[in-house]
């Protein structure tokens, strides 16, 4: 049995933090004790309840304002009280602590990387120098390794490659929630385009609003699920609308499982990704999925088999969401041919089985 450690940044809801409570899920079902440290001061994100509720011990080691020397031996305090034997660091933050901290206790240091992460100049040369201390930097899509090896992120020997995975028992058709959902919302029987994430810049939201808006009506309806920092932008976009009644943002939902089946498809407008877990949680609902062409989004969805991928243009996005909408038949036999696709790829098992045998060889 072995003793393992998920570093966050935080415990809001987003989706290194749901890839690292589906693989601390998977963990220790398999027998491993695991715990999950987060950067941040309180009050804790939602997430920090969901961890709880499935048995996973939650701290926290609060990293103070800049550069702080002493997060590493206070983190380091930290994983010796939770007997770390692997410690898994999630985006650049929790790398340049956590990798550090990880040696200093005699742990297998495992990273994992799940988007691009640009930053400063001395952003990039902090987190190259901690990834020299891991045992494995893993990449979430091919296209997150070319990225990393560009970067040069980390020693080109230690990258490898994980797709991320879901709980497909979480994510199937569901009429009863459909029907349910849709009271809720007051969508009625229009055709629902709906989307899930974080709202800001990267994820590019308000582009969706104003691509979308000439086709909006009481028979063709928007649902944006999320909140954050580009809230009031979105919030912006829809007030310009004619009829802003047609775009219904929810703010922060911890019940995605039961809002995604009252869509009819899945967009992501998003100007850059790694793998996000929300699309293989949608095709896993039997949605067909309209997204950017970024990041590792490509080698999610099959074009034209599984769903539309197009550049990050306003008009491109209009004019797929567009050919869906006037071809319902077209886009349920995506959506079929969705579900079938996450059934094979995205199992959250083949995800765990992918880190364990990382971390023995780490170990070993």
């Amino acid at each position: 049995m072995l003793s393992i450690v998920h570093v966050l940044s935080s415990y809001g809801v987003g989706g290194q933090e749901r890839v690292a409570l589906d693989l601390a899920i998977g963990q220790r079902a398999r027998g491993h004790a695991v715990a999950v440290i987060s950067l941040a001061p309180p009050p804790d994100g939602a997430m920090a309840d969901e961890f709880h509720e499935h048995g996973i011990a939650v701290d926290r080691v609060v990293k103070h304002g800049g550069f702080d020397p002493t997060l590493v031996p206070r983190l380091a305090r930290a994983l010796r009280g939770h007997h770390a034997d692997v410690v898994h660091t999630h985006n650049p933050l929790p790398l340049i602590y956590g990798a550090p901290a990880a040696r200093l206790v005699g742990a297998a240091s495992i990273h994992t990387k799940h988007g691009m992460n640009p930053g400063s100049r001395a952003h990039r040369l902090l987190r190259r120098g901690a990834a020299w201390l891991t045992h494995a930097f893993v990449a979430v899509s091919d296209t997150t390794e070319q990225q990393a090896r560009a970067q040069h992120d980390a020693p080109a020997s230690r990258i490898h490659t994980i797709a991320n995975g879901i709980r497909l028992d979480r994510y199937h058709p569901d009429v009863a929630a459909r029907a349910a959902t849709r009271t809720e919302l007051g969508l009625g029987t229009a055709w629902v385009i709906g989307t899930v994430g974080r709202l800001d810049g990267a994820k590019n939201q308000a582009m969706l609003v104003r691509a979308i808006a000439p086709r909006l009506s009481a028979n063709l309806r928007l649902v944006i699920v999320g909140d954050g920092p580009t809230r009031a932008q979105v919030e912006a976009e829809i007030a310009k609308l004619p009829h802003p009644q047609w775009v219904t943002l929810t703010g922060r939902r911890m019940d995605v499982p039961r809002i995604m089946p009252a869509f009819d498809v899945f967009v992501l407008s998003s100007k850059t990704e790694g793998l996000p877990l929300v699309v293989p949680e949608a095709m896993a609902v039997g949605l067909p999925i309209v997204a950017t062409s970024v990041g590792g989004l490509p080698s999610v969805v099959d074009e034209g088999v599984t769903g539309l991928l197009v550049p990050v243009e306003q008009a491109a996005m209009a004019a797929a969401l567009g050919k869906l909408a006037d071809d319902p038949d077209l886009a349920r036999a995506m959506g079929k041919r969705a579900r079938e696709v996450a059934l094979g790829r995205y199992s959250s098992e083949r995800m765990v089985d992918a880190y364990l045998a990382l971390y023995a060889k780490a170990r070993g």
